[in-house]
């Protein structure tokens, strides 16, 4: 009886190894579906840190070419900022050469040769003609020929009929004149009733005090013969003397130019007004662009011994519209 029994025993004891077995083989399994589920999910985490892992030669190289690279990047950016450097200060220096700014070529001129001292030459009468010819091309000299009330005017030159003897002793028209100097006569435009004025004038190179800049006293003495002219012919016999002259000088007025000098009655004249021995006029000096030069203000007296003189000759030499000399004469 007991080899049955023992026989159940073993046939349990085999399913029981059985189920383990089946177990263990389950868990088996599933450890195997667990391992390999985590090694899927954390294959992507561990792909970027492997790529970020290089290679010893993925190292050193690149740095290499970088190091390299850079350097001659530097060279270059070195050599171009010189070029560029060395480009902007030439051209500095020869615009500045060219052009100096105001306060450098005030301050340090260029030289110029001397006045010639033979104004029969041909080379002072070529730049005579040069000149003459570039005071009647001046912008504001035909726009002043062609203003709306241009009839009201005439056109003189000053110092044009001053016999020869005479002209060697005087100052503008003698000693200072010629190439350098004051080498052409004035041109004045006059109103024909004799209250105002507007005179062209070249400066040369040769009238300096500071060098470049022409003498203050060069100007006062052209501004008292541009303001004598103008009272003059506005006394009663055509003879007047300077009594007083006030100068305010606003600009240095560079030589080798051409000047306008304006020149008026310090009050219009009125029809019923009274002949009067003082005359008060008043003037500027001013570039051809406007730049204000110098003020004046004068005084001019008919002295009393005016009858005494010749005053067809005065204004002759003052310069008058030739019509007004045949109403003298």
């Amino acid at each position: 009886m007991r080899l049955p029994e023992a026989d159940d025993e073993d046939d349990e004891s085999r399913e029981q190894v059985a189920c383990i077995v089946a177990t263990g083989s389950s868990r088996i399994s599933l450890c195997t579906t667990i391992s390999s589920a985590s090694s899927s999910m954390l294959r992507p985490l561990l792909r970027p840190v492997s790529r970020r892992i290089p290679t010893s030669p993925r190292v050193t190289s690149p740095s290499l070419y970088s190091t390299s690279s850079s350097s001659t990047r530097r060279r270059l950016s070195t050599l171009s900022t010189l070029s560029i450097a060395a480009t902007v200060g030439i051209a500095g220096y020869t615009f500045g050469a060219l052009y100096p700014p105001s306060p450098i070529s005030l301050l340090y001129p260029r030289p110029a040769p001397p006045p010639p001292t033979d104004a029969s030459s041909p080379s002072s009468l070529a730049y005579t003609a040069a000149l003459e010819a570039e005071l009647q091309s001046l912008p504001l000299l035909n726009a002043h020929r062609a203003r709306s009330d241009a009839e009201e005017w005439y056109e003189v030159r000053p110092h044009a009929t001053i016999p020869e003897e005479v002209r060697v002793n005087k100052l503008t028209s003698g000693a200072l004149r010629g190439p350098g100097k004051l080498a052409l006569l004035p041109l004045a435009r006059v109103r024909r009733d004799e209250s105002e004025a507007v005179i062209f004038v070249h400066l040369g190179r040769g009238l300096c005090g500071h060098d470049g800049i022409v003498h203050g006293g060069l100007l006062a003495t052209l501004l008292d013969e541009a303001l004598g002219r103008n009272a003059i012919l506005n006394l009663p016999a055509k003879i007047g003397v300077t009594a007083t002259l006030s100068l305010r000088y606003r600009a240095p007025t560079r030589a080798d130019q051409f000047v306008v000098i304006r020149t008026s009655l310090a009050s219009p004249p009125t029809p019923d007004a009274q002949p009067s021995r003082k005359c008060l006029v008043k003037g500027t000096i001013e570039t051809v662009d406007g730049t204000l030069l110098v003020e004046a203000d004068a005084l001019f007296v008919q002295p009393r011994y005016a009858k005494l003189l010749n005053s067809r000759v005065v204004a002759e030499q003052v310069g008058v519209p030739p019509a007004a000399m045949k109403e003298e004469a």
